[in-house]
């Protein structure tokens, strides 16, 4: 027979761990709130097969890279940063700045480029972006940029790709 104590302590790991999947996922869905509807619709098989494991967890599940850990912070040319998911270009390089928190960061996305969603996860309040296209998760938008906006759009480099002004058009 089944303890009354055992059954609630394992009722209450179940129900921290489901809460836990909510948080690390963050998504709108985890947080009741209603989800929307991109122009770019794939299944999981399919972004899967698209996507690296690492730009899955973060494009599709919300995940964060390591800080430092990005190519794209050192990325000084002039070009467009676009998602790594649909590529829309979302960035322009002239709107990059060097943050010190080890992502690449924007002051400013392109025109109708990004989106936007409440995240409460963690149990903190942030401002989570996402691509307008393909609703790829981005990374997160701070008040706390440089002029001319003062916002920083704090993006996970795999996320991201870059093609520099002086490419070839495809």
């Amino acid at each position: 027979m089944i303890q009354r104590r055992v059954l609630l302590a394992s009722a209450a790991g179940l129900s921290f761990i489901a809460a836990f999947r909510g948080w690390r996922k963050g998504t709108a869905a985890a947080a009741g709130q209603p989800t929307e509807t991109f122009e770019v619709q794939k299944s999981d098989e399919e972004w899967r097969r698209q996507l690296t494991p690492a730009q899955y967890d973060i494009l599709r599940d919300h995940g964060t890279e390591r800080p430092y850990s990005s190519p794209l912070n050192k990325e000084h040319r002039k070009g467009t940063f676009a998602c790594a998911g649909c590529a829309l270009p979302l960035f322009a390089s002239e709107t990059k700045f060097d943050s010190g928190t080890g992502w690449p960061s924007f002051y400013q996305p392109l025109a109708g480029a990004v989106g936007t969603t409440e995240d409460r996860t963690f149990a903190m309040k942030r401002t989570e972006v996402h691509c307008h296209r393909c609703g790829g998760h981005l990374g997160h938008v701070f008040d706390d940029g440089p002029k001319p906006t003062g916002l920083r759009y704090c993006m996970n480099g795999l996320s991201l790709t870059f093609k520099p002004s002086d490419a070839a058009p495809s």
